[in-house]
């Protein structure tokens, strides 16, 4: 298991352990945390699963696909670490992984 924080828009934090295999998104959906919408279920077509990678974690998320690069040019408030969550995969090397979650999807 690893354990992701997710920040909520309102600062609230929730820490949660996600199995190794699922993406940060899923562990979200699966956990009730508010600002994932996740409408498309993970198939990277619907960029409502956009977050903030703290910066320390950025390199270790993996490398952005072309498709996610193409999406993330259309949410709002893109930022450097912006990522889809359901693009990351849990592994236990992102055991700690800290996401912030945006004001408002896409």
């Amino acid at each position: 298991m690893a354990r992701i924080t997710y920040i909520e828009f309102s600062g609230a934090e929730r820490v949660l352990e996600i199995a190794p295999g699922l993406s940060v998104m899923q562990g979200a959906v699966a956990n009730d945390v508010r600002g994932i919408i996740a409408d498309c279920g993970g198939a990277c077509l619907c960029a409502t699963c956009h977050v903030y990678v703290d910066p320390p974690w950025f390199d270790r998320a993996g490398a952005k696909s072309a498709t996610e690069e193409a999406l993330l040019e259309e949410v709002c408030d893109a930022q450097p670490t912006s990522r889809l969550s359901c693009q990351m995969k849990v592994t236990e090397e992102l055991d700690g992984l800290v996401v912030r979650l945006p004001a408002k999807q896409v």
